[in-house]
């Protein structure tokens, strides 16, 4: 047993506690803030040491035995995924000083903030299939306070339409979890896999995969992304960093779970609908980011096109595209991040998120405006940056296994986001300077930020051999259920 495991929720849940009590006191609130995000850092680098020279770690919760009781499990790919998230939670908190404004800070922003990423640790580590859904829905009650904090009528609006599809996907979960329990009697994701395999995954056990899929897919933004543009664009610029960058992944995390571990014996009918609505989602997305001429809502759709892709890698399943599938939800979530984090900065120094209104930004804010260059080369897969190895993995194991179509699909789909980022960055920096353009803006403190992010953009690019010993290990335990299956249930 690992008490470390439990960390990784407890400093930030502890931290939010604290800051509850410190209301009125902003600097404070920042201080405390980023000592426990720089804490988690430092807990979740010794998890992925730990993962690496000891093999998977569990933590049996008060002692009680699996699949009777609360565990943690930490194999490779949860471990990488929390240390991203810790860096991305700190980055986004320190983006936030000079960016929410301190009415919000006042209302309990940095609280909300820490129960948010507790919630998407939570979703990591956890076990079993119901501390899951109580991790989701941690994360979820904690985004909606802050998407609908500031209280402008965008926010209101978007807020009720994401609460109302989350109220339904929760419904589903729950049902979902209730058929599986009455089905196959544990709801320990390890024995679960066990009893699926002992009993043969057909008939309602189908039923039940779907449903999880539906579920997933609808907290992922997979095919079921209606919501997803207009909500990730209510909230301000560091949130809608965080959501892009962990929210979808959570959603995308448990379906890689689900369908490697406990439904993974009939790929003909599961992988084959993650396939289609993966193919589906990239098309859509594309689509969405050509045809619209505002700056979060290309963004937004980018974060569609790379929920598309990375379903397209779970579908080809093979060991090769589950470790791209690991090494691109890492660059995803650090590119993302620092995509939105650019983007809003954008947005701020043009005085609008409208591109016809922008123009000649290159002269006034050159750093800015090679930061967003080299991101969107990242994201489309540039070499050596840090989006060409975990893309590569995934389209190469595409081809081999015959799935020639939704390679094809993925490699077009890299072109659109070349395309709509391009012309973000040609419509924003080049050109003339509008007449109506503000002055020049203070961005040093928000630039230091994303600069730290785009620091690990290339870092992860150069480095990708090293990274690749670890997404390879975190590839075989996925292909490979029996491990992760001996490591819970027998030590």
């Amino acid at each position: 047993m690992n008490n470390l495991l439990v960390m990784p929720l407890l400093l930030p849940l502890c931290t939010a506690v604290a800051l509850i009590f410190l209301k009125d006191r902003i600097v404070w609130q920042r201080f405390v803030g980023a000592i426990g995000a720089l804490a988690n850092i430092a807990v979740a680098c010794l998890i992925v040491v730990q993962v690496r020279e000891k093999g998977i770690q569990t933590l049996d919760m008060g002692g009680w035995a699996p699949p009777y009781g609360i565990v943690f499990v930490a194999d490779m790919l949860a471990a990488l995924l929390v240390l991203t998230t810790a860096v991305i939670g700190f980055v986004c908190l320190l983006f936030s000083f000079r960016s929410v404004g301190e009415s919000r800070e006042r209302n309990y922003f940095h609280p909300v903030f820490q129960f948010l990423l507790v919630g998407v640790y939570g979703s990591f580590l956890t076990g079993d299939i119901f501390n899951l859904f109580v991790c989701f829905e941690v994360m979820l009650i904690s985004s909606y306070a802050l998407i609908v904090l500031g209280g402008t009528k965008r926010q209101l609006r978007e807020t009720l339409k994401y609460i109302l599809i989350n109220i339904l996907s929760s419904t589903l979960f729950v049902a979902a979890v209730a058929y599986l329990y009455a089905s196959v009697g544990t709801l320990n994701m390890a024995h679960l896999a066990e009893r699926v395999a002992e009993s043969g995954q057909g008939g309602i056990l189908n039923v039940i995969a779907v449903m999880f899929l539906l579920v997933f897919s609808l907290k992922a933004g997979l095919f079921l992304f209606f919501w997803l543009p207009g909500s990730y664009a209510a909230p301000p610029t560091a949130v809608r960093a965080v959501f892009a960058a962990l929210l979808t992944k959570v959603g995308l995390y448990a379906i890689i779970r689900t369908f490697t571990l406990i439904f993974y014996h009939e790929p003909a009918i599961s992988h084959s609908l993650i396939g289609w609505m993966a193919g589906a989602t990239m098309i859509l997305g594309s689509i969405g980011a050509i045809a619209y001429r505002d700056v979060s809502r290309v963004l937004n759709y980018n974060v569609v096109i790379a929920v598309g892709f990375i379903g397209f890698g779970v579908s080809v399943a093979t060991e090769e595209a589950l470790g791209g599938v690991a090494f691109y939800l890492m660059h995803d979530m650090v590119a993302k991040a620092l995509l939105f984090l650019l983007g809003g900065m954008i947005a701020a120094a043009a005085g609008t998120e409208k591109l016809k209104e922008m123009g000649g930004l290159i002269g006034r804010y050159p750093l800015l405006g090679w930061m967003f260059f080299a991101t969107a080369l990242a994201l489309v897969g540039v070499p050596p940056l840090s989006g060409f190895a975990g893309k590569a993995m995934i389209l190469r194991s595409g081809f081999s296994e015959g799935a020639y179509a939704l390679s094809a699909i993925g490699l077009a789909s890299s072109f659109v986001v070349l395309y709509s980022l391009m012309n973000v960055f040609r419509h924003a920096f080049w050109g003339k300077t509008p007449a109506a353009a503000p002055e020049k803006i203070g961005l040093r403190w928000s630039a230091g930020a994303a600069a730290g992010l785009f620091a690990l953009v290339v870092a992860i690019g150069l480095g990708s051999e090293w990274v690749l010993s670890y997404v390879a290990e975190a590839g075989y335990v996925l292909s490979r259920p029996e491990v992760y299956i001996d490591a819970v249930l027998r030590g």
